[in-house]
This record gives C-alpha cells, sequence and structure tokens, in this order.
C-alpha cells in the first residue's frame, strides 16, 4: 500500500535519549526545558525572531485570533483546511469568503477589497500547501483599510520568500507540527509574531492567562505542548534540511514523468519563492478524470486524496456562497499525490506510469 502521506519517524534510540531525560527530571509539560530548547532551535533554524510552541495549530489559529481581538467579519479562503474557518466561527467572529486565484490556489488579493465592510476587521489567508500567498498586496490591501492580517501556514514550514521564512509575514503567522507535516512533533503547533507585544500576549493566552502562580493577566486558554512532543521535534529537526531535500526530489521526478502529458495542471509557485514541496497536488480538466484516476488508483493500493474538499461554505455551520465558482470547480477535480520522505523513486514511477495509463487507455 502507498499511503498519501506517512510521518517521518527518526531513529528510536535518538527519541528514547530525550525520553529518558524527561524520566529522570520527571518534568512532562508546562514549559520544561524542552519546550524551551526546541523553541530556541526553531527560532535559530528558521531565523526568526520570536514564536511560541504550542499543542495544535487550531489552537495557534484561535490564539492569534483572541490576541488581536478581532470582532466582526473576517475575509478569508474557502480553499483550506476546515480549521481555518471553523477557527474564526469558534472565536466569535464572521468569516467572509473571497475566491481563489485558479493558479496559485491561494485567496485571490484582487477580490478582498469588494469584500471588506464596516465590520472587517482582518484577513486570515492560507499558504496553500505551502506556497506563499501574495503578500505584498495582501499587505499593501491591510494597510490601506487598517485591517490586522493573519497568515495560516500549516504547510509552510521551510518555504522561504526572498531568503526570508514564510513565518515573517503578517501580524501573525501559525503552523502545524502534526504527524503529517513534513516537520511535526506527532502533535503541535506555533505562533509567529515580528511583534513582541503581540507574543507576550500570545504567551498569556497560551497558558490560561497566567502571570505566575497565583495572579491572571488575561483570558487564556490551554494552549500548552508537553515535553514528550518536544523531543519528537528536536530530533526531527536534526533531519528537517534531508527531509526538504528528498521532497523536492520525488516532487521534481513527478513533474519529469508527468508533464507535458497529463491533462491536468500544477498550481503555481508565487515568484522568488524557494518552495518547500510539503505536497504534490495536481489538478485535472474535470471531476470525472479525478474519479476515474482515484478509482484506478486506490484498486492497485495507491490512495491519493482530494485535498481540500469541499469548498469549506460548503461545511455546515456557514452560508454557500455560489460566486465561489473557482474554489468550487478546484475542490472537486485537485488530488494530492502521495509525497513523503520514504517515498522512493521506484514507487513514484509506478504511480505515474498508472496515471498516464488510466488517462491515455482508462
Amino acid at each position: 500500500m502507498i499511503p498519501v502521506t506517512k510521518p517521518f519517524l527518526p531513529p528510536i534510540e535518538k527519541y528514547q535519549e530525550k525520553v529518558n531525560g524527561i524520566w529522570q527530571r520527571a518534568w512532562l509539560t508546562n514549559n520544561g526545558p524542552l519546550v524551551n530548547d526546541l523553541e530556541l532551535s526553531l527560532k535559530k533554524y528558521l531565523n526568526l525572531k520570536h514564536l511560541l510552541y504550542t499543542n495544535n495549530g487550531t489552537i495557534a489559529i484561535q490564539i492569534a485570533i483572541k490576541a488581536l481581538d478581532l470582532k466582526g467579519e473576517i475575509i478569508t479562503t474557502p480553499f483550506s483546511y476546515v480549521a481555518t474557518t471553523s477557527s474564526i466561527v469558534w472565536e466569535g467572529c464572521t468569516p467572509v469568503f473571497v475566491d481563489i486565484d485558479p493558479e496559485s490556489l491561494n485567496i485571490n488579493p484582487r477580490l478582498i477589497e469588494a469584500a471588506i465592510t464596516d465590520k472587517t476587521s482582518a484577513i486570515l489567508a492560507t499558504h496553500v500547501y505551502g506556497n506563499p500567498c501574495d503578500v505584498d498586496a495582501i499587505d499593501l490591501i491591510a494597510k490601506k483599510y487598517n485591517l490586522k492580517v493573519i497568515y495560516d501556514g500549516a504547510h509552510a514550514f521551510g518555504t522561504k520568500v526572498q531568503g526570508n521564512s514564510l513565518f515573517e509575514f503578517g501580524d501573525i503567522t501559525t503552523t502545524s507540527f502534526h504527524a503529517t507535516k513534513l516537520f511535526h512533533t506527532i502533535e503541535g503547533g506555533a505562533v509567529f509574531s515580528n511583534d513582541s507585544e503581540t507574543i507576550a500576549r500570545m504567551a498569556f493566552h497560551r497558558n490560561f492567562g497566567h502571570d505566575g502562580p497565583e495572579k491572571f493577566a488575561m483570558v487564556g486558554i490551554n494552549g500548552k505542548n508537553s515535553e514528550f512532543h518536544a523531543a519528537m521535534g528536536l530530533v526531527n529537526l536534526e533531519y528537517i534540511d534531508s527531509i526538504l531535500e528528498q521532497r523536492k526530489k520525488m516532487s521534481h521526478l513527478y513533474d519529469s514523468l508527468l508533464f507535458p502529458q497529463l491533462n491536468a495542471y500544477r498550481p503555481k509557485i508565487y515568484d522568488q519563492t524557494d518552495y518547500n514541496c510539503s505536497y504534490y497536488p495536481i489538478v485535472f480538466n474535470d471531476e470525472a478524470q479525478f474519479h476515474k484516476t482515484l478509482t484506478e488508483l486506490n484498486i492497485a493500493n495507491i490512495f491519493p486524496r482530494r485535498y481540500f474538499y469541499p469548498s469549506l461554505d460548503r461545511i455546515p455551520y456557514v452560508k454557500e456562497d455560489p460566486s465561489l465558482v473557482h474554489s468550487h470547480s478546484i475542490s472537486e477535480r485537485v488530488m494530492c499525490l502521495p509525497l513523503f520522505y520514504t517515498l522512493s523513486e521506484e514507487e513514484v514511477q509506478l504511480i505515474a506510469r498508472l496515471i498516464l495509463r488510466i488517462q491515455n487507455y482508462g
């Protein structure tokens, strides 16, 4: 069987070394030494001023919304994982969807201004598949209308724009370190901001609002993570350059085998980007071609995924928007092919041959 993804696991002996230290200290959570070490190591690797490690990427978005004190409407993308929208609703705000650019699959900045009202407080955009949004255009709009910007960078670890980490942009960027991500801590996430005051507020929000053992500065939640999760992150970070290199290698192999023969296209990557190849999405010409390909690959024990589906305006607790034509259409015919560290060249060649055979002969 070839799944769409498979978590990277380091040598168990290296993880066990970290766990032995946890056992000796009996310090399991509550901002332990490995959590602090991971935060410092990530800041150094990513060349960032500030970050906070959280227990998942969804809590990271919720903390970001709370820290910026957002109210009313938040303009966002309908083409993302459900957590982008559910976090807005969970925090008592209203998601206002703007359609995506059919080439990049990111929110279309040319449509944002028309969606702004006197109730709009922010833009929450996703770097889909780790491909950067048009950060310059979004920044200009936000400054023009005095809006905050949050980026959902769940897929963006390792992506750089003009030599800088994609986590540097916006008022706050969030990410996920879930087991399916190219860098993971089993479960986990982080918030990033260049503003020290914003980071300080999010630190309170992450830990129940505690300002000392018997004092509370503001409302908070339990967004902390454990020493066991941080241990996995510290060991995995030792392998991250190899992980990124291998994903790029397999992605380029897919490219060479599938295109231009395949009747589909790959998303256009933002200019001046060192892309992390966190996923390998293709967009078929029609939904029937998608279903035919998926069925035949599944018969061969290969399991790609239609990701993201459905368009988020079609989930039950928001209002469907018929104007989101590109999000509706692409969500029905996008396919993420298997891509993970241990995926072999032979497996990529097999997948590519099958897809082309399905296309040409049915």
